[in-house]
């Protein structure tokens, strides 16, 4: 972990969490719903979670809650308090869930999102994963911040599919979601399951390919993010650099951003906001135009 959070790093301690169990980790011919039933529940096409486009901004929204691109600044707020929201639901009911991926990489610079991710990702074992389809499937979560300030309402909706713990056709390698119901940003979460246990024990792996030894996983360690307690693997910097290379843990440069050794924080460079500086403007100019041609015509 960078030096720049030797404050967040001095919080870890391991948990005595126990590694995961493979008690619901082979059920792939014992879901109850069968597979004419989940299709018309997806719409036919094979694929439950939907999004109004493939792009990298449209592809990270829910289409059932989308409402138009929201600023940086929303998303921000918005990534901030949905992950708090999780975290918290997740520690108070006792189930076991970690921050992922790109999620994880914001962590290990400072305990916080990166500014430029559209979706946040967690993982959660196979176990966990079932139980959330049994329990808490469809179900909608209130949230109020500490300041009482902000009141959310999130929609944890669980992927019928989770029984199929291989790839199958692509279409539904995202397990659940957890979902802010005002603007459709959500929170991606992933299964790992122990699919071959007989081949390879203790290798525990998602429907995207992302493989991981059981010590690599567990014990789990504990720590801080966005200001609530979360869940780390055991060798988190092993998993990073087996995902990004360890470039990502030491360059200072990334997608019009800048790091902020002091501030310790991601900020835009001088030429990204010259450049939104220039699209605002545009923007601004081709609205006015349009409301003098809209008047002309009336």
């Amino acid at each position: 972990m960078r030096l720049s959070i030797c404050a967040v790093a001095a919080t870890l301690f391991t948990s005595t969490i126990a590694a995961p169990t493979s008690k619901f980790d082979s059920l792939a011919n014992t879901s109850e719903e069968s597979e004419s039933e989940i299709v018309r529940r997806d719409g036919g096409d094979g694929k439950y979670f939907h999004e109004p486009g493939g792009d990298n901004t449209l592809g990270h929204y829910d289409k059932r809650y989308f409402h138009g691109v929201v600023s940086d600044e929303e998303r921000r707020d918005t990534q901030k308090h949905m992950v708090r929201a999780y975290l918290d639901f997740f520690r108070k009911n006792d189930l076991d869930t970690w921050i992922a991926h790109g999620t994880l990489l914001g962590w290990w610079w400072n305990g916080q999102r990166l500014p430029w991710d559209f979706d946040l990702d967690t993982q959660v074992s196979g176990a966990t994963l079932h139980h959330l389809g049994e329990a808490y499937n469809q179900t909608n979560h209130s949230y109020t911040s500490d300041d009482e300030q902000v009141k959310r309402t999130y929609l944890l909706d669980v992927n019928p599919w989770i029984w199929q713990r291989e790839r199958g056709d692509g279409m539904n390698i995202i397990d659940a979601r957890w979902i802010d119901v005002r603007n459709g940003l959500f929170i991606d979460i992933t299964g790992l399951s122990e699919t071959h246990p007989d081949s390879q024990p203790g290798i525990w792996s998602c429907k995207n390919y992302h493989r991981y030894r059981t010590d690599e996983l567990y014990p789990m360690r504990e720590t801080m993010f966005e200001g609530v307690i979360a869940k780390v693997p055991y060798s988190y910097d092993k998993i990073l650099t087996d995902e990004y290379k360890e470039s990502a843990l030491v360059n200072t440069q990334f997608n019009g951003h800048e790091w902020n050794p002091n501030a310790k924080i991601w900020e835009k460079t001088e030429e990204t906001l010259r450049q939104e500086e220039e699209e605002r403007k545009k923007k601004e100019e081709e609205e006015k135009k349009k409301t003098v041609e809209q008047a002309q015509m009336a």
